[in-house]
């Protein structure tokens, strides 16, 4: 469900997983299927976005927000929240930083997915900027007296947009049907009405479009459909022989 954090009191679950986005309908591109595969592997995942995609050539906020909230059943979200922060005027200063570290000191995720901090669009590249800093801003204790400090353990970088080697691949192979099926909740996006068509490709066009993308990563680690990752830290391998992916 949406909720707007400075409308909505109710009580919010903590998460395993907390994907950070720019607009609705981001994480269904970049890392849906990898939130629906932890969704079936029993975590509790969650979506925070920052605006609702207000500037876009299609589609009001109100839309969006209800197209958003469908979307998230189809990626068995346990909650989806969006800030409602200006869409194209996204700003990294303290205001912002700080409602969001509130956000992730509520929800005490473990692993946060931030986009790539590269990006055509300003809006992708701040997000990320806002998200690790105020995942680093949650931790200091006196922040907030009214709620616990909190940092994720891990933050990784959805990189499928991003022309770089990814540090891990996620098999979705099993979930890329649902992903689709969870990005075309965004019919005032994707449909075939609507004014801009000139800018905007068909529905089989985003399909065949987004199968290559994901078929391409997929490859590289021998399954049909995955989503890249970046991290910054080197990652620790305990079972040299059980690794993943074959050499040969």
């Amino acid at each position: 469900m949406i909720r707007n954090p400075y409308t909505d009191a109710e009580e919010v679950p903590e998460l395993d997983v907390l994907a950070v986005a720019a607009h609705p309908d981001d994480v269904e591109q970049t890392c849906g299927g990898t939130l629906i595969r932890m969704a079936e592997q029993g975590y509790r995942t969650g979506v925070l976005d920052l605006t609702a995609g207000d500037m876009g050539s299609r589609g009001a906020p109100e839309i969006r927000l209800q197209e958003a909230e469908a979307a998230a059943r189809v990626l068995r979200l346990r909650w989806r929240g969006n800030m409602r922060f200006p869409d194209a005027r996204l700003e990294n200063n303290i205001a912002a930083r700080m409602s969001l570290a509130g956000e992730i000191r509520r929800l005490r995720p473990r692993t946060l997915i931030l986009p790539y901090w590269e990006a055509r669009h300003p809006d992708h590249y701040r997000a990320c900027e806002l998200g690790y800093e105020a995942a680093f801003l949650a931790g200091l204790r006196k922040l907030d007296e009214a709620t616990p400090p909190h940092r994720p353990y891990k933050v990784i970088y959805s990189s499928l947009y991003a022309d770089v080697r990814p540090s891990f691949i996620v098999d979705i192979s099993r979930q890329f049907d649902r992903r689709m099926e969870a990005l075309l909740c965004y019919r005032s996006q994707y449909g075939t009405q609507g004014g801009a068509a000139d800018l905007f490709p068909s529905e089989q066009e985003v399909r065949e479009r987004l199968a290559a993308v994901a078929r391409f990563y997929g490859q590289q680690i021998g399954v049909r459909y995955g989503e890249p990752f970046v991290v910054k830290e080197v990652l620790c391998v305990d079972d040299i022989v059980a690794m993943g992916v074959r050499s040969f």
